[in-house]
This record gives C-alpha cells, sequence and structure tokens, in this order.
C-alpha cells in the first residue's frame, strides 16, 4: 500500500473513523493491528524482521533498567545485534562486490561471490528507532516502556514505519499511552499537511523526476548549462519528493491526534551548510549528533577531534543512505565542506571586517544561501549513482556555459511538455513563497484554519481537483517512486 495512493488515504481514514470511536484503553492495540498490516502490505514475510527486532529491543531495555550493573555488555550486545542485522539485509551485496573488486585488483581475477539481499521496507529507519530508545534506557534519559504493545507501536506505527521521520521514544511512547480523542483542530491541519505532501510529490516532485531522470539514463548525450541545471533540480526533486512524504506522514498522525517532530524547516534558505543540516532530514540529522558525534566526544576533546567526528558522523550518514560508496563520498563532501567552513571562518571574519561587509544585508545572505545551495547540489552528484564514472561523467559535462538552451525549447525535449513544465515552474515558485512566509513565523495552515467554513473548503476542494487533475493523471505520475523509501 503506497502512501501516496488513494489506498492509503481510505486506510487512514477507516483507522481514524475507528479509533476515535474506540475506547481510549483499547486505541493502542487497534493502531499497532493497523501498523502491521500497513507493514505487512508491502512483504508479509518481513513482518518477521520487525517482530524479532521489537522483542530484542524491548527486553533488552527492560534487562538494562533492572540490572544496571550488567546494562553495558546488555546495551553493546543489543546494539551489535541490530547494526549486523542492517549490515546483513542491506550491505550483504555492497561489501561482496568490494571484496571482489580488491581481488581483482590484486590478483586479475576473482571468484568471490556474495548476493544481494532483498531489504526489508523501512529497516534503514525503525532499527534507529529500536538502538536509540536501548540508549535512552541505558542513560537514563527515559524509563523503559511498561506496555510492549506501546513500545511495538512506537516503532512500527504506520505513518513513519517506511521512511521515518525517525522518532524518539521520550516523545511517542508517553503519546501512546494517553491518546487524545476526536479534535477537530487537529484533522484539519494534518488534512491541510497531507494535501500540501501530496502537492510537493505529485505536482512538483514527479514532474523535476522527469527531467532528471532523462539527463541521468543518457549522461554523455548532455553537457553545458543543461546539466548544471539538472544538477540543482535534482536537489529540488529530493527536497520536494522527502518533503512531501514527511508531510503526508506527519500530516497523517496529526489526524489521529499524534504529533511527529517535523522533517524539514526551509532548508534551502539556509545561509552555511551547518545551518542546512540543522535544516534538513531534522530526524535524522539530529539522531546521527546524539548518538554518533556526541558518543564520539563531539567538540569537547580539541577542534581537530571535533572535526574528525564531524567526518565520521556525515561518512555514517552517507553510508545509511545507500549501500554504496558513492553515498559515502557525498555524506565526506557534505562533512568537508562543514569542516572547511569552520577552519576558515576566522579569515572569512577579518575579510568581511575589511571589506565593511554587512552580513545583515540581504544580497549577502542571498549569495550565502545560493552558494549553499550549490555545495549541497554539487554533493548530490554522488546521491543515487551506481558508480563513480556516472558522477565523474556529469562532473565533467556540467561547466560549459551554453545559455541559448534556456531560450531555444532544449527543456522542453527532456520529457515534460510545454504546459507541464510550466506547471512545474509554478509549483515551485508556490513552495519557495510558502517556505519565504514560513521563516517570517507565518503559520499557513493555521491561517487556512481560522478562516470560515465555505472559505476553506474552497482551499480543499480546489487543492484536491487541483492535485487530482494535474498530479495523478498528470505526466510522470508514479506512486510508487517516493526516492527515500529505498533507504
Amino acid at each position: 500500500m503506497q502512501i501516496c495512493s488513494m489506498f492509503f488515504l481510505i486506510f487512514l481514514a477507516v483507522v481514524a473513523l475507528v479509533n476515535y470511536i474506540l475506547p481510549q484503553k483499547i486505541r493502542p492495540y487497534w493502531l499497532l493491528i493497523a501498523s502491521f498490516a500497513f507493514y505487512a502490505s508491502y512483504d508479509a514475510l518481513y513482518l518477521i524482521v520487525i517482530l524479532i527486532g521489537i522483542m530484542i529491543s524491548y527486553y533488552a531495555a527492560r534487562f538494562i533498567e533492572n540490572k544496571p550493573e550488567n546494562g553495558k555488555a546488555v546495551l553493546v550486545t543489543t546494539v551489535v545485534l541490530l547494526v549486523a542485522s542492517l549490515v546483513y539485509f542491506k550491505y550483504t551485496g555492497m561489501i561482496g562486490t568490494t571484496i571482489r573488486n580488491i581481488q581483482e585488483l590484486a590478483t586479475g581475477s576473482s571468484e568471490f561471490k556474495l548476493e544481494s539481499i532483498i531489504v526489508p521496507l523501512g529497516i534503514s529507519y525503525y532499527l534507529l528507532q529500536m538502538i536509540g530508545y536501548v540508549i535512552d534506557v541505558y542513560h537514563k534519559k527515559i524509563e523503559t516502556s511498561k506496555s510492549l504493545v506501546n513500545y511495538a507501536l512506537f516503532v512500527s506505527f504506520f505513518p513513519t514505519v517506511v521512511s521515518g521521520p525517525i522518532e524518539r521514544a521520550g516523545n511517542m511512547i508517553p503519546q501512546y499511552e494517553k491518546l487524545p480523542g476526536f479534535d477537530e483542530d487537529n484533522v484539519r491541519k494534518g488534512l491541510l499537511q497531507i494535501i500540501w505532501g501530496f502537492f510537493l510529490k505529485m505536482i512538483v516532485a514527479d514532474r523535476i523526476g522527469v527531467l532528471v531522470s532523462t539527463v541521468n539514463a543518457n549522461p554523455s548525450a548532455y553537457s553545458g548549462s543543461v546539466v548544471f541545471v539538472i544538477v540543482l533540480m535534482y536537489a529540488v526533486q529530493i527536497f520536494t519528493d522527502f518533503g512531501g512524504y514527511s508531510n503526508i506522514a506527519i500530516g497523517s498522525a496529526r489526524v489521529l491526534g499524534i504529533k511527529v517532530m517535523d522533517n524539514f524547516d526551509s532548508p534551502f534558505l539556509s545561509t552555511s551548510v551547518a545551518e542546512f543540516w540543522r535544516r534538513w532530514h531534522i530526524s535524522l540529522s539530529t539522531w546521527f549528533r546524539d548518538y554518533i558525534y556526541i558518543s564520539l566526544g563531539g567538540n569537547r576533546k580539541g577542534k581537530a577531534r571535533k572535526y574528525i567526528n564531524i567526518l565520521i558522523t556525515f561518512f555514517a550518514s552517507g553510508l545509511w543512505h545507500g549501500a554504496a560508496w558513492t553515498y559515502a563520498v557525498w555524506g565526506l563532501l557534505n562533512g568537508a565542506f562543514q569542516v572547511i567552513g569552520m577552519v576558515l571562518m576566522p579569515l572569512r571574519n577579518k575579510f568581511v571586517k575589511i571589506l565593511h561587509i554587512d552580513r545583515k544585508a540581504f544580497s549577502h545572505r542571498l549569495l550565502k544561501t545560493a552558494f549553499t545551495f550549490f555545495l549541497f547540489a554539487f554533493a548530490l552528484i554522488f546521491f543515487g549513482k551506481d558508480t563513480f564514472a556516472q558522477a565523474i561523467l556529469i562532473m565533467k559535462n556540467m561547466w560549459k556555459f551554453t545559455p541559448w538552451v534556456f531560450t531555444d525549447g532544449t527543456f522542453y525535449t527532456l520529457g515534460l511538455d510545454r504546459p507541464n513544465f510550466n506547471l512545474m515552474i509554478v509549483g515551485l515558485v508556490i513552495m519557495v513563497i510558502a517556505d519565504i512566509f514560513k521563516c517570517k513565523g507565518c503559520d499557513i495552515p493555521g491561517v487556512i484554519s481560522r478562516q470560515s467554513l465555505w472559505i476553506r473548503w474552497c482551499i480543499y476542494i480546489g487543492a484536491l481537483v487541483l492535485i487530482s487533475v494535474c498530479g495523478v493523471w498528470g505526466h510522470g505520475y508514479d506512486a510508487t517512486s517516493f526516492i527515500y523509501v529505498q533507504f
């Protein structure tokens, strides 16, 4: 059952209706059944994997709390088991390919074989939640859940189990213990967020995806400004695709009265790489910060160690995203950008002082925002690529300046006709305006919610008609193509 589909909306409506009818004590059981059914709709066999992980992490945490003298050994064993299961399912093929390549370089040939394994959907997400829960219990940041049902629901909650946000037990389990009754405001705001998620995905991301796929399918056939623009557009596609998913997931939880953490905070308006990663995929960035970066020592052991810790953290984040060394390079590039920015900060400050640059000036902030976006987009050249040769070819072809492609209709030959291309541009403009309003503190859903009934429903119906006509029956629609589902 794809989250970007009519079937999911019907499923959500039924789950919400039954949830609010049932007594409060029964609701966690109902939501857990619904979550297991949702996960099983993808592949019932891998429901066993998530169940085993739930049992291991739940009882390990209980043991740590009851017998703290043996807590460290149990913690290490549990984390090793959970990480090993992730490595087995996700990285077996990568390990096999790496070993074979090394043997071929050393001896000229290799017969080593280690076949890839089908990865259980969402395993990269729910395993991090399990690991975080056990670590938090060990450090006494939270108490263990006394209810296995509530803990299992925390791990497998159907709006977030496939692609996050990666939540914390301290935020979610207390909500499951006291699930709220029907609240019109929650339902209204949740539906608005779902509509916005569908807009980002189906109006913007899917159309950009057509352009990106056309160029990536034959990168040697394109060069110059076309490739440069596609590199930038790929960054926007990643954002609108995953941002769309996150909004649908968070809005779905809101309809059920459950508040899930925000995953994006207008990242493309960031003025530095460090700020960008505080705004981008927040649930993952904060997880790696709390459980890897800080565990390595954070910034407590000097600048050199701090920089190394940043690089290690981003390297791990890169590999988390995909089982290929190109993802690791993507992570390292983002870490390197951040380290270089810190190292050059004294020089930058001196330069600003000498030239009397006003850092609060709009032009200066705009320049830094554009440069930050370019750095992120440039690193994404390695993201999603199977080989380094593909990434290097794109890097070679993107620098030739060919301004005539902006006026000779070249972009209309990349898979989108003129109406769909123009609709994509309109969607991008709406997205940018919405992000600017959000940064200015304007709560657009709140503003809509405060309007009279007929105005609200005109907006709801108009948005749904637009998404249905231009999305479901629009060019490039594919409900299965959420990029981050594969991670």
